[in-house]
């Protein structure tokens, strides 16, 4: 281990931490604001160290906003849904490929939801050509 390197267990710094995840320090402690459960220590200066749940808890929140694409909002419902089990412990959920998108229409959609639609839509042009 070289001098630079730490510990699995050991603390790590908001810049750290910020490094290991490639994202701004400001959005660490914009994640702290919205997300009760990362708490890091605070320490003189208010300099922040992540205990290694913090750090496990980062991840996961990095994980299910920028690859798995949740809202902000909708990872803090998973978060409080999970409060029970420890950050470490919670797994990504697994991704489901994506179909092909079909440029035709869909055939499931019924016919009079569609004839629904173009009426609204020749209402809509009507209302701006007036």
């Amino acid at each position: 281990m070289s001098l630079t390197e730490k510990a699995e267990g050991a603390f790590r710094t908001i810049g750290e931490l910020a490094k290991d995840l490639a994202v701004p320090q400001h959005i660490l402690r914009y994640w702290e604001t919205k997300f009760s459960q990362l708490k890091p220590l605070t320490r003189a200066g208010n300099r922040r160290y992540y205990r290694p749940d913090d750090v496990a808890l980062a991840r996961r929140i990095h994980d299910l906003l920028y690859r798995q694409g949740y809202t902000v909002k909708g990872v803090q419902k998973l978060l409080v849904n999970k409060t029970s089990a420890p950050a470490a412990e919670v797994q990504p959920a697994p991704v489901q490929p994506t179909p092909p998108a079909e440029t035709s229409q869909p055939a499931q959609a019924p016919r009079i939801i569609l004839d629904d639609l173009k009426q609204i839509r020749a209402k809509l042009a009507a209302a701006l050509a007036e």
